[in-house]
């Protein structure tokens, strides 16, 4: 990794073992870091081990308290977390959780966007009408991060082309992207095609009508 930015170090690592309500469960080495380029709490899950000869499986998720802690069927953020914690354990890797919430606008914000939403906006466009950034995201401290923890070559689990470019940007080695899985719902769709169509997200919604 050719770095770009500041570095920062690993704070503390501690095992924690992880169950989600379906009753999956499996263990995670989480990882804390000091020296981070935003200041936030964004936390590491190192999860298996990878196969020798294989690249890890890295995924970025953005913080999501609607769809990760209350399952909120609006994003598909909750089942996203789910399937990679999944995927990362089996192949071997690390999942950033990054305090970005509502793609980086608040808590607060993405509810009001919400708010826009049900008159009839999309997420971009009820983001821009509160005068906000339609992605306000920035990957500097997830690249930091994996620098911090050793990650040389790695697959990215994404649908978003944006994570893949500013992690290269940053000095990422990113050997491919994987695509997550499709969790279109009837209060979803709606949310997953303005992906597709606004900011080119692999989603594979063929055969799904926006409500």
């Amino acid at each position: 990794m050719e770095t770009v930015h500041a570095t920062a170090a690993v704070r503390t690592r501690v095992t924690i073992p992880l169950t989600f309500p379906d009753g999956y469960a499996t263990t995670a080495e989480a990882v804390t870091f000091r020296g981070l380029a935003d200041g936030q709490e964004h936390l590491a899950l190192v999860l298996g081990h990878p196969a020798p000869g294989t690249a890890p499986l890295v995924r970025l998720h953005s913080e999501c308290l609607t769809g990760d802690v209350f399952g909120s069927a609006r994003c598909d953020c909750g089942p996203q977390l789910r399937e990679a914690v999944e995927r990362i354990s089996e192949r071997g890797g690390v999942l950033l959780y990054l305090r970005q919430e509502g793609r980086g606008i608040g808590l607060y914000n993405k509810l009001d966007a919400y708010a826009l939403q049900d008159g009839g906006l999309d997420t971009y466009e009820a983001n821009a009408a509160l005068g906000l950034p339609e992605d306000g995201r920035d990957y500097t401290a997830a690249a930091q991060m994996l620098e911090a923890l050793g990650t040389g070559a790695f697959e990215l689990l994404t649908n978003n082309p944006d994570k893949a470019r500013q992690l290269r940007d940053l000095g990422a080695d990113v050997t491919a992207t994987v695509p997550t899985g499709v969790f279109a719902t009837d209060s979803n769709v709606r949310y997953l095609s303005a992906k597709v169509e606004r900011t080119g997200h692999t989603i594979a919604l063929a055969g799904l009508a926006a409500a």
